[in-house]
């Protein structure tokens, strides 16, 4: 009986675990269904199988954020950092009244928290910290916040990640570096934030051979703030991306093509350096004018060396029109070679300076020979 008795316990015990292992995103869940649509929570909230995602209580919110000040003073970061993000999982809208003024409880307790955790090497979870105070909470300072993102994504992106416990590795993921780039160009939209990221964006992009991303985040920073000083490099980088796709003369043009355009468009809209921003440093708008003068010498041999290409395009299609032209081209008697003559005429105009373009002269005046 005893037995029987255990036994139904244990089975009671197994199907209890099984239901919250099979159903426990239904009772724990980030996320609910609304007229069949689902909505996403900036704050998990907090509770099991039912979760509370109000504000916290006023006072309850002003007490752990002073006893986490206090603790942070004495040099517990440990006990610190566990008040502060308490705020990570609902929202506060207290404030509390200090020497420099009212201090916002929730936001400034993420902020602190994503402190605590970039100098423990977490920049991660700093970042996710951040950027929950940029959706959340619009009444807080936002240029304090956007600098801290773009620091953050670019320490992510180009510097060596600090190993968890200083211990474990911890490794750089290409496709979170640009997640996070996208969404501080999406929440930092203006002048000063969004065209940095979208440029970090496509060199980071174009470094982990994205290069459908990295033409994405370029054509943005050229649409959206086409009086950016960082649009000078972006129409440079779309030239080179595009460039790095021709295959040579026998193959389809359209990247030559577009290459071309991106190069001439440089040259035109660039004579000189953008001027400097009131977000650069002399020595960063120094460090700009040099590399400028790299890019245009590059832009200027990337053009004639696409002007080349395209007219030994050229010459290609005109000596094929001038040879096979009679068997698809309807009307060949009566044209001769003058569809011939056309695509080495154009040749010549796209590069007289070029090889192609003294072969397309030679032609021209053998088939004008021809027909006297």
């Amino acid at each position: 009986m005893n037995l029987m008795m255990k036994n139904n316990r244990i089975s009671q015990v197994i199907v209890f675990t099984l239901s919250l292992f099979i159903f426990g995103d239904s009772f724990a869940a980030p996320k609910s269904t609304v007229g069949g649509d689902v909505k996403d929570f900036l704050f998990p909230g907090t509770g099991f199988f039912v979760k509370n995602r109000n504000p916290y209580d006023e006072q309850t919110a002003k007490a752990w954020f002073l006893q986490a000040e206090r603790s942070q003073k004495e040099g517990d970061l440990g006990e610190a950092l566990t008040l502060y993000e308490k705020f990570t999982k609902r929202r506060s809208d207290a404030s509390v009244s200090t020497k420099d003024g009212p201090v916002l409880v929730g936001p400034e307790s993420l902020y602190r928290a994503a402190l605590i955790r970039e100098r423990k090497g977490d920049w991660q979870k700093a970042f996710e910290y951040h950027r929950l105070i940029a959706q959340a909470y619009n009444n807080y300072d936002f240029e304090r916040i956007a600098e801290s993102l773009m620091r953050l994504a670019e320490r992510l992106a180009k510097e060596d990640l600090p190993r968890k416990w200083g211990i474990l590795p911890r490794f750089r993921s290409g496709s979170s570096d640009r997640l996070r780039l996208n969404q501080i160009a999406e929440l930092a939209r203006g002048p000063r934030f969004a065209p940095r990221a979208l440029m970090a964006l496509a060199e980071i992009s174009l470094k982990d051979e994205q290069e459908d991303e990295a033409i994405d985040g370029l054509e943005r920073l050229i649409n959206l703030y086409p009086e950016n000083y960082l649009c000078e490099k972006a129409y440079f980088l779309m030239a080179e991306i595009y460039r790095g796709r021709v295959t040579g003369p026998s193959y389809d043009q359209g990247s030559t093509l577009k290459a071309l355009n991106f190069y001439e468009d440089y040259l035109i809209l660039y004579e000189s350096p953008p001027s400097i921003s009131k977000y650069e440093t002399p020595t960063q708008y120094k460090t700009r004018v040099d590399a400028f003068k790299v890019r245009r010498e590059n832009a200027q041999s990337g053009r004639q060396k696409m002007r080349e290409t395209l007219a030994a395009s050229k010459v290609q299609a005109g000596k094929y029109v001038e040879e096979y032209g009679k068997y698809f081209m309807t009307r060949w008697k009566e044209l001769g070679n003058r569809p011939a003559i056309q695509y080495y005429n154009e040749a010549i105009t796209i590069a007289p300076e070029s090889d192609a373009a003294k072969i397309a002269e030679k032609r021209v005046a053998q088939l004008r020979a021809a027909n006297e």
